[in-house]
């Protein structure tokens, strides 16, 4: 795996730990300013920022279930990353999450920014403007009890919620059953729509039991569109008031 920090004053220590997600924009975005061709993939619980990255170059683009066992077997991969910090940038080389490689990429977009005079952050920044600003977070519950998984697993199942940070869901489906894209597991999807009166485009929620630990997962995402770099701050702000509401509303209708 690969973690990058930046400089932030904001920050505790004056260092902020980027987002597996904001990691793997970044290198999209290098891959693709040098010409890659091929397909980008990504799983169901990572930023859909991927998507728009790929749209925009013309590329190719795949989502898969969550594990590189998945996103290794998508047809013409040139490169592939899950939030939680595995990115395969050599599918040719390793085709697998590889630390070493991703690290030698993210160095060497560092290394091109500054010397144009920028950061990782501009580059952010400059992705957000272009695509619309993804925040990403999480909603993680351990448990002693491994039947209070299966019972908000359940009580999402049969009381599915219509609206979740007063935004309506506009589609939720039970991956248990499979997709046209996707082959069966054990999780719940919700998309959410926005609009110019809630400040938000879209919002998105995963919600799956943990494959190795005694944890329920809800992978949380929204979407807000930037109309400037001056704009920047009010889209942060309100990204974090959706995240916060979400994780809110989801834990009352899970009952956890």
């Amino acid at each position: 795996r690969c973690a990058v920090a930046v400089p932030d004053a904001r920050a505790g220590g004056g260092w902020r730990m980027l987002r597996g997600d904001e990691v793997g924009a970044l290198i999209a975005a290098h891959l693709v300013a040098g010409g890659a061709s091929g397909t980008l993939a990504t799983t169901i619980v990572s930023s859909s920022l991927l998507s728009r990255i790929a749209r925009a170059a013309g590329l190719g683009y795949a989502e898969t279930l969550t594990g590189f066992k998945w996103i290794s077997r998508a047809e013409g991969l040139r490169y592939g990353y899950e939030e939680a910090l595995g990115y395969c940038v050599d599918p040719e080389g390793v085709r697998d999450k590889d630390g070493i490689s991703a690290a030698l990429v993210v160095a060497e977009l560092a290394a091109a920014l500054r010397a144009d005079g920028r950061t990782l952050t501009d580059l952010l920044d400059r992705i957000a403007v272009e695509h619309g600003l993804h925040a990403t977070d999480q909603l993680s519950v351990r448990v002693e009890d491994l039947s209070v998984i299966a019972g908000a697993m359940a009580r999402l199942r049969e009381h599915p919620p219509t609206e979740l940070a007063g935004l309506p869901v506009s589609s939720a489906e039970d991956l248990s059953a499979g997709t046209a894209d996707l082959p069966p597991t054990d999780g719940l999807r919700y998309r959410l729509s926005g609009g110019p009166a809630s400040g938000v485009e879209a919002a998105r929620v995963v919600v799956r039991p943990s494959g190795t630990e005694p944890k329920l997962k809800c992978y949380l995402e929204a979407v807000v569109p930037v109309a400037s770099a001056d704009a920047l701050d009010d889209a942060r702000r309100r990204a974090g008031e959706v995240l916060a509401a979400l994780k809110r509303d989801l834990a009352a209708a899970a009952g956890i």
